[in-house]
């Protein structure tokens, strides 16, 4: 087996300024066409010649200027998704036959470009949730500015939450901008179907109980009087009104579901507040013990797959590449029997076919991760609304200031002072002109006079690292 490609495991998680890095460069032709990858030491050597000139830093892209792509032999590679609810990896690949005794060939797969994705969607949904509860304090206390809607309006064909729609967009763009920059030929995705049902009973359940689910035939409040035998969950008071209290608050990310719902008396439902279980019964742990027992596992993330799968792969296939889709389990069975750990990219670069009985297998993993993190593009509020959602600050209109906006990259050349040298990070910007720098190194404040556009910010923040480096985007589906 060719020795795979393997960085340091203890090299930090830093910052990503541009340039080469230790993954393949992404080359385009003389008339804006993708090539195939080339390695970091031929880059440097065409653009220390004068043959190519960056056209892009993140990735980092150069453009040829004395090739064209009908002058270039371009065999095509394989972009491999293997989507998640936090994060999502994206590898280039490609594949080589390679004989290996008479009648007798195998297939090598070697990782040009990994490229982890993390979604913001836990953000978006804690903001219009935020929002959600201004509203409804501006109407409890008679300032209605909107009118509220009926609950149960139809929803387009297609519709997802905004938080959900954003992983599949995301993705889509990534994916986008993959094929736009690498002669990408074909996609291959994994698409992973979730029982949810069967993950909150715990057990295989009864057809009739897997059809119906828990509730079928009562309701929320006869189901919980029954489950905590009509007493308080917390101090085990009868005969008093009851309450249904999220263990988990909403303002915590709680959800609505039964297994997050318990009775309360009044009394102990307004000393817990937002408060967590754990912190209220810190000094009874056998009440604890037995309402946790209750608890069930989350099935957001769970759900989360199930609703953009589908709806993923359709949009993949508008990119005019043929998608192929695979099954987890040969994902797991491929990264197991390569000794690979398990992260958002080493999946995606398991997946597909492999034959190991004929000798296929991956005899390069990229070193290093672009780690991209949705960040977004600034807010659209006008204001800046106080903790009952009144407006506080009127935010300014002009996000551009002397040439730059927040997220771009930059380039500093600092003359003198204690920041004296040249920096290269993402920029926040100032009305005043003195804008703030981050670096390797921390933020400095740096004027506009000092710095040159690189690249102009495209809602991402990007990161590099060690693909021996556990990633914190724990791989949930």
């Amino acid at each position: 087996m060719e020795e795979a490609e393997h960085g340091s495991g203890d090299a930090p998680r830093q910052p990503y300024e541009g340039g080469i890095g230790a993954g393949r460069v992404l080359v385009l032709s003389r008339d804006g066409q993708p090539l195939m990858p080339c390695h970091p030491a031929r880059a440097r050597e065409l653009l220390r010649k004068g043959r190519a000139a960056v056209a892009r830093q993140v990735p980092f892209t150069i453009r040829l200027k004395d090739r064209a792509r009908s002058e270039a032999r371009v065999t095509g590679v394989q972009l491999r998704i293997d989507p998640g609810s936090k994060g999502t990896g994206l590898v280039l690949t490609d594949e080589k036959e390679k004989p290996a005794g008479p009648g007798h060939i195998i297939t090598l797969r070697r990782g040009l470009v990994s490229v982890e994705l993390w979604h913001r969607g836990d953000r978006i949904r804690s903001c219009m949730h935020q929002r959600a509860g201004y509203r409804r304090r501006r109407r409890s206390a008679n300032r209605r500015y909107r009118a509220p809607r009926f609950d149960n309006r139809t929803r387009p064909e297609g519709w997802l939450a905004p938080s959900v729609r954003h992983r599949v967009d995301t993705t889509l763009s990534l994916a986008q901008r993959l094929c736009r920059y690498a002669p990408v030929t074909e996609i291959h995705l994994e698409r992973v179907a979730f029982d949810t049902h069967l993950m909150s009973a715990g057990r295989p359940p009864t057809q009739d109980r897997h059809r119906h689910g828990p509730l079928a035939g009562t309701n929320a409040r006869a189901y919980l009087k029954a489950k905590w035998n009509n007493a308080c969950a917390y101090c085990g008071a009868t005969g008093v009104p009851l309450n249904i209290e999220h263990l988990r608050p909403r303002s915590r990310g709680g959800s609505d579901r039964v297994s997050n719902l318990v009775l309360a008396c009044v009394p102990c439902n307004r000393a817990k507040g937002s408060r967590s279980v754990a912190d209220f019964l810190a000094h009874q742990p056998d009440r604890l013990a037995t309402i946790l027992q209750q608890v069930r596992a989350p099935l957001e993330h769970a759900a989360t797959m199930n609703a953009t799968c589908r709806q993923l792969a359709h949009a993949l296939a508008a990119l005019g590449r043929p998608v192929h889709a695979w099954s987890g389990r040969l994902t797991q069975r491929n990264r197991s029997a390569m000794g690979l750990g398990k992260t958002h990219t080493l999946d995606a670069l398991s997946l597909g076919a492999l034959d190991h009985a004929r000798g296929d297998r991956i005899v390069r993993v990229p070193r290093d991760v672009l780690v991209a993190k949705a960040t977004g593009r600034g807010s659209y509020a006008r204001t800046t609304p106080d903790r009952h959602g009144f407006p506080r600050l009127r935010r300014a209109r002009t996000k551009q200031h002397f040439g730059f906006v927040t997220g771009d990259l930059v380039r500093a050349v600092v003359p003198s002072g204690t920041w004296a040298g040249t920096w290269t990070g993402r920029v926040s910007v100032r009305a005043r002109g003195q804008h703030s720098l981050t670096t390797p190194k921390g933020r400095i404040n740096v004027s506009h006079r000092h710095l040159r556009l690189l690249q102009r910010g495209d809602g991402y923040g990007y990161e590099i690292r060690s693909e021996l480096l556990p990633s914190t985007s724990r791989k949930t589906g």
